[in-house]
């Protein structure tokens, strides 16, 4: 008997905001709540809400807590200097693979991890079995919803909404969050503008939630998510990355912490092997300035080099033309050709992002 899919604190709102339901890594999540395209668009423009409760909040506590996440991480938590400072990172296997990629903050009692919902059961088993023997608590925050509210107008909308919090959420840097109470709120986001993500007790979801659209924010769907996220250049787990990838070949090199060089993390050893030996692919955005739309698992030739893959595809409402994330031959310049249906077709090579705040920024 297959399992019917989790439901967020939010779902009622979700239904009464006329969303469209579809089941998302073993939950129900809106797709979008009438128009994809005028969503995407709200969110470049003015702001627009996402429930992202799907995704799983892990309180870390324990005296070996640090020294534990800086084994497990590609990158170094000893880099987070202050309560609600975040840090991106990949968690690796011995192959030097992306188990998953999170984000994890310090908090007041230890810390707090960010991890992506389709990895749930994987992810919380390899938390366990690494810690095994040590100081370490892991406490799934179960109890907590979570909002991504995104846009060039987000922050405004929410002050409005939290006046009393106002003054500290706009001291906020980015990649900062703040504890209010059990609320916890912080300027990250998946969509290339700036916003916060703000976690919230589950029970206090769905009266936020109504109070951020009579703000004047619209509540937005996964079908915008992944437009809004793939024309920011962002890596989406299970798709531009995965245990077969290293991040040294998902454009995810930035987020390995090298030094200090006697800190050994798992998969350390497989990613100086790999830059020992060369990285034989890397990760690049793909222009397509002809009709049709670049998908994912299309082939990449690159004449005289190699082939590669689409990882992520989609046309681009900002843009109004195809744009992809791809990884390829490291020797591959500025152009390539796509296999559309057989047709060998010319694209673009760019350095991602495509968009930033709003507006165009490759070459």
């Amino acid at each position: 008997m297959t399992q019917a899919p989790r439901r967020t604190p939010l779902y009622q709102s979700h239904i009464d905001a006329g969303a469209k339901m579809v089941e998302f890594a073993g939950w129900s999540m809106p797709i979008h709540y009438g128009s994809q395209l005028k969503e995407h668009e709200v969110v470049r423009a003015d702001a627009g809400m996402f429930d992202v409760s799907h995704m799983v909040v892990i309180d870390i506590t324990g005296a070996d807590a640090r020294d534990w996440l800086r084994s497990l991480l590609a990158n170094d938590v000893a880099k987070l200097g202050f309560v609600g400072k975040a840090l991106y990172s990949g968690m690796l296997n011995e192959q030097g693979g992306v188990i998953d990629d999170l984000i994890v903050y310090l908090a007041e009692t230890g810390y707090r991890m960010v991890v992506n919902a389709g990895t749930r059961e994987k992810d919380i088993a390899w938390l366990k079995k690494t810690s095994e023997g040590r100081d370490v608590t892991l406490t799934v925050r179960d109890d907590l919803a979570m909002l991504a509210v995104q846009g060039p107008n987000a922050i405004d909308k929410v002050c409005a909404v939290k006046p009393d919090w106002a003054e500290q959420i706009r001291g906020l840097k980015v990649f900062q969050g703040l504890p209010f109470g059990e609320w916890f709120v912080a300027r990250t986001g998946y969509t290339g503008e700036d916003g916060l993500e703000i976690m919230v007790p589950a029970a206090e979801a769905p009266a936020f939630f109504t109070a951020l659209i009579g703000a004047g924010v619209t509540p937005t769907g996964l079908g915008a998510r992944d437009t809004l996220r793939l024309e920011a250049g962002m890596n989406l787990y299970g798709h531009d990355m995965d245990e077969g990838v290293s991040p040294l070949e998902a454009g995810m090199g930035w987020t390995v912490a090298w030094e200090p060089a006697e800190r050994d993390f798992i998969g350390r050893k497989a990613l100086e092997a790999q830059k020992a030996a060369g990285v034989a692919m890397k990760q690049v955005g793909l222009v397509m300035e002809s009709r049709g739309v670049l998908r994912e698992g299309m082939r990449v030739v690159v004449d005289g080099i190699g082939e590669g893959v689409i990882t992520s595809g989609t046309f681009s409402p900002t843009l109004k033309l195809s744009i992809a994330i791809a990884r390829v031959p490291k020797a591959t310049a500025d152009v390539a050709a796509v296999d559309l249906r057989g047709t060998l077709t010319p694209v673009r090579v760019v350095k991602l992002p495509f968009v930033r705040n709003g507006k165009k920024v490759y070459e």
